[in-house]
């Protein structure tokens, strides 16, 4: 059981680093697609997690949470986030600042929910063309929406099910309207200048209490009604 554990362990932390990396580059292809290619010349459009690594948010964060339990160390139980180094972008490059600022930053979640519908296309087609595979990919979403744990016995569709589960996490995670996540960037491009400056003068410490202690209630508060919403569909292919 042990062993089981820490393999599904693996497929997360190697899961969440893959999106991780997608988020980023998506962000970086916008970018250049609008006409800033500071991103770009950095080689940042790429799906390489070494041209994204964050020591901290990619590496240390997500380890903490993910193979935490397995030395007592129970840190953020039950939610499967970090975060990538920032994207570079220059705004003055785009034709259009505002909009194009808002899509380059739009990008990002959308990659997120792009490898969801991926995710959720493959298990349907397996409901479809393997016979027996319903109840076998049924069951991580049963036992995730009861339970909160993480469980499949077929690794295709352990990997897909971490796939939908890691990536509506992250897509709800950076839309959180806190510095320096994708929702604050929306949301500073929509508030008068006078508020941007206060807005901008926010402390990091502020940020980071507020991800602890209002993100993780807002991400289980939207997650759960998504992922009951796929196993319905899925349970009526």
């Amino acid at each position: 059981m042990l062993e089981t554990r820490f393999l599904i362990a693996v497929f997360e932390f190697v899961l969440l680093l893959f999106s991780l990396s997608f988020h980023e580059c998506a962000h970086a292809w916008m970018a250049s697609r609008l006409g800033d290619q500071t991103a770009r010349l950095e080689g940042r459009v790429t799906l390489n997690p070494m041209y994204h690594v964050d020591p901290i948010g990619t590496l240390l964060f997500p380890a903490l949470i993910i193979f935490g339990p397995f030395i007592g160390f129970s840190f953020f139980s039950g939610l499967l986030i970090g975060w990538a180094k920032p994207t570079p972008v220059i705004t003055r490059n785009f034709r259009k600042i505002v909009r194009d600022d808002n899509l380059t930053t739009l990008a990002g979640p959308v990659s997120n929910m792009l490898i969801v519908l991926i995710a959720f296309i493959i298990l349907a087609i397996n409901i479809k063309v393997v016979p027996g595979a319903h109840d076998a990919i049924l069951a991580p979403f049963i036992i995730y929406l009861n339970t909160g744990q993480v469980f499949a016995t077929q690794p295709i569709v352990l990997l897909c099910f971490l796939a939908i589960l890691i990536n509506l996490m992250l897509f709800f995670f950076n839309l959180l309207p806190i510095p320096p996540l994708d929702g604050s960037r929306i949301l500073r491009n929509l508030l008068p200048y006078n508020a941007v400056q206060t807005y901008d003068r926010i402390p990091i410490w502020v940020s980071y209490l507020l991800m602890i202690f209002v993100g993780g209630t807002v991400i289980m508060m939207f997650l759960r009604p998504l992922l009951y919403l796929v196993y319905s569909v899925l349970i009526h292919i």
